[in-house]
């Protein structure tokens, strides 16, 4: 049996974030027979602009924002028939803070070859730049929303930042931002470092490392932004 190969392909983490995006894209798109992505309307524009020629209704499509049985069976399936498939993540790098992640493990079960290919991610971007640990981390995802067990999270996370040199990488929903960095700032000691990073390969990108002492006076307005933050210490 000839399986099909995956391809973990790039997405704009950024409207305009185009500087980010690998030249051989267009090329790995051509590959594919089938897309599974996790949003299929931005994927579908991404693509167009990538190849301008790409008929869209030619391939085969498949949404991604719940893996669900079914999906993995038609995904084992389109592979079992020698087709090529394609992922796309909304975090631009799949695979990677991404639900696609259960395709893959499931290609990999199968034994058929995984292609991940160079993209964004927010998350590798931000730890690159912010001076922090980058031998030992950990991406948390979202941190809890009731108040106590927040607090309970945050302390921990700052513990492990400090007895392990960890660092802890973590994101929000774009509307709660201000309330889960007035949580670090209330939780943090005063000399521990917080990276925040907005709008990652987008024009007005930031990226920066500071203490929870000075957020306190420099207080950011991150509402409705794209962010990670991240607690820890300069390497």
């Amino acid at each position: 049996m000839n399986l099909g190969k995956v391809y973990l392909l790039p997405m704009l983490l950024h409207e305009e974030g185009w500087e980010s995006i690998p030249a051989n894209t267009k090329e790995w798109i051509q590959h594919c027979d089938a897309f599974f992505a996790e949003n299929e309307k931005t994927t579908r524009r991404f693509f167009k602009k990538v190849w301008k020629e790409m008929v869209i209704d030619n391939y085969i499509w498949h949404p991604i924002h719940k893996i669900e049985q079914t999906q993995i069976q038609v995904f084992t399936q389109l592979l079992q028939e020698g087709k090529n498939i394609g992922i796309i993540s909304e975090a631009g790098c799949a695979g990677i803070a991404d639900p696609g992640q259960q395709l893959v493990a499931a290609a990999q079960n199968m034994g058929a070859i995984v292609k991940p290919y160079l993209a964004p991610s927010s998350i590798l971007l931000s730890l690159m730049a912010s001076g922090m640990n980058g031998q030992l981390f950990q991406f948390h995802g979202y941190l809890p929303i009731d108040s106590v067990e927040r607090k309970k999270k945050i302390q921990s996370l700052e513990i492990d930042a400090k007895q392990r040199g960890c660092t802890q990488i973590f994101i929000e929903t774009p509307y709660r931002n201000n309330q889960l960095l007035e949580a670090l700032l209330q939780n943090l000691h005063p000399t521990t470092k917080i990276c925040i990073g907005v709008d990652i390969t987008g024009p007005h990108e930031s990226i920066i490392t500071a203490t929870a002492s000075h957020w306190k006076t420099h207080l950011p307005d991150l509402h409705k932004k794209l962010v990670v933050f991240l607690i820890g210490e300069n390497s």
